[in-house]
């Protein structure tokens, strides 16, 4: 602000200025217990032997040291997985009405000599049996039902957040200290959505798939109850932080609380209420792989069974999936970020 004319700049006092400790004996003192608890902590969750094996590592890595644990282990498991499998091979034996002049696309048979022991009852020793069958081969088979089981497990982390969206709603509005109707309905709803963030995802779909079964049913209901928790405390906190002028000028005029709510606070939040939705949907993708491990759904469950029986090779392909389709994610919604703040600015 310009200075009026005439007015003169008062001179500032050196004995004055008062510069705040960064730290004193309070905060030496906080910082310490924090230091023995760290190390006490660190001595039960072995946290000096991740040092010490990711520092033989680390030297093993440029050459200091000849081989290391976690070295040789990462070694066997890079050759189990590389290169990633894209094909997939079936018996004609066990396909039904197969019909050579009519194979898939990208598709051939090929015969293929399988080598195994067995046990000859008449001379009692182990003897090497050379067995040759045919095999149709689907060059991109594997990858395909990969990407089916992927977009599957897309499909449950986005009803999983609609549903997490619809069930919040009631709860962030009941939640926020400013529009709640009384105060044990606050505290009611803030209990609600402290224990729907409590239960993990993966414990309630172990429930939910003793009650509905094997199938995506039980993750979209894992994701979208304990999802709903975050959405329910971070809409009714935006709610409470929400600028006051215009709520103000609502009331004032008898405009409601429903009213004030959706003139008055919504366009306000609305922008972190997308942003909090893209992340929550970004999160639900990676959550739907691990709540499909125990039968709800997704690629969870292919993960699973080809990890059960070492299929090390296809392991890659479904991680390699996950990779692109989470940063595809991340891309889309960075976009959608920058649409919101243009339009923001404008």
């Amino acid at each position: 602000m310009s200075k009026q004319k005439g007015e003169q700049e008062q001179p500032i006092n050196p004995s004055q200025w008062k510069l705040h400790q960064p730290y004193n004996a309070k905060t030496v003192g906080i910082l310490i217990v924090l230091f023995v608890i760290l190390i006490h902590t660190g001595k039960n969750t072995e946290v000096p032997r991740m040092i010490s094996s990711t520092f033989e590592w680390a030297q093993d890595l440029v050459g200091l040291k000849e081989t290391s644990e976690i070295g040789r282990g990462t070694q066997k498991l890079a050759e189990k997985m590389f290169p990633p499998v894209i094909s997939e091979r079936q018996e004609l034996s066990r396909i039904d009405d197969f019909d050579p002049d009519n194979l898939p696309l990208f598709s051939h048979v090929e015969k293929e000599v399988q080598i195994y022991k067995e046990y000859n009852t008449d001379t009692l020793e182990l003897e090497e049996v050379r067995e040759e069958k045919e095999v149709l081969v689907k060059r991109f088979g594997y990858l395909v039902h990969v990407i089916k089981k992927m977009y599957d497990s897309l499909e449950i982390a986005l009803w999983g957040t609609i549903i997490a969206i619809i069930v919040s709603i009631p709860l962030a509005y009941c939640s926020s200290a400013n529009y709640a109707p009384n105060k044990p309905i606050y505290h009611a709803a803030r209990a609600f959505v402290s224990l729907l963030r409590a239960v993990p995802e993966l414990i309630s779909a172990l429930f939910l798939v003793l009650a509905f079964g094997f199938g995506p049913v039980a993750g979209i209901l894992a994701l979208g109850f304990h999802c709903a928790g975050f959405f329910g405390k971070f809409y009714a906190e935006d709610i409470e932080n929400a600028d006051r002028g215009p709520q103000d000028v609502m009331l004032a005029v008898n405009a409601g609380k429903i009213k004030t709510l959706l003139y008055g606070v919504f366009p306000q939040v609305f922008p972190q209420y997308v942003a909090y939705t893209l992340y929550i949907v970004d999160r639900n993708v990676r959550m739907a792989i691990v709540v499909g491990i125990v039968g709800a759904g997704g690629i969870g469950m292919e993960l699973k069974g080809r990890f059960d029986m070492f299929d090390y090779g296809h392991v890659c392909t479904i991680l390699i999936a996950l990779f692109v389709t989470v940063f595809s994610l991340d891309i889309l919604s960075a976009k959608i970020r920058q649409s919101l703040i243009k339009e923001n600015n404008k």
